[in-house]
């Protein structure tokens, strides 16, 4: 595809995980900065993506929203780049499952627990991540069964989960487990991670 791809983000929010997966694709792209409040709920940005949140992806006339979205769409309209596994390939089930695992228990549990939201022990089954403990275990095993979440290949996957780690462990808002950091030192020395971030900071920096 050669449409233009267009990133709406803010260096403050979870556009860094877009600009980070942008970043590993390796195709030109522009970033419009959005600021929060007056910005991400202005009638323009409202008309691209109704929830008022960031990151959004625009490719051409194509629209995504959600972070773990964007970095699928993309590893998928760039095969070339190799970030996930091709299709029929046996590993494709593990890529999706800790992409959307991340995308969805971990998310919710990181933030219950940030909120203090507290759930009866006679309610995990109506929770998607059960408890907080053992969706900490469970990500700690997909993290250490290899150098990557899909064996020896560096995927879309990890640009996701890499980064709720790299978040939870800057606010601690997870378990600050050995294996938690190994991972996130491999991943974040990435030439891609070093470049959105770089980015990124500077942003912040000329804000300040």
């Amino acid at each position: 595809m050669t449409d233009e791809l267009v990133l709406y983000t803010n260096p403050t929010s979870r556009g860094r995980i877009a600009r980070w997966m942008l970043e590993e694709i390796g195709q030109p792209y522009r970033a419009e900065i959005i600021d929060y409040g007056p910005g991400t709920k202005s009638p323009e940005f409202l008309a691209i993506n109704p929830m008022g949140k960031l990151p959004v992806l625009r490719h051409g006339e194509i629209i995504i929203t959600e972070a773990a979205a964007i970095c699928a769409y993309l590893a998928d309209a760039f095969p070339e780049a190799g970030l996930a596994p091709p299709p029929h390939d046996p590993r494709r089930g593990a890529y999706y499952r800790w992409l959307f695992f991340a995308a969805g228990p971990v998310e919710s549990a990181v933030t219950n627990k940030a909120l203090g939201v507290a759930v009866p022990e006679n309610r995990q089954r109506m929770v998607g991540y059960g408890t907080f403990a053992t969706t900490m275990d469970v990500l700690e095993q997909a993290i250490s069964a290899g150098d990557y979440l899909v064996g020896d290949q560096f995927t879309a996957a990890d640009v996701y989960v890499g980064s709720q780690i790299g978040f939870g462990l800057q606010f601690n808002s997870i378990d600050r487990r050995p294996a938690f950091e190994r991972y996130w030192a491999r991943v974040s020395d990435r030439a891609a991670h070093r470049r959105a971030t770089g980015i990124d900071d500077g942003l912040i920096a000329a804000r300040l």
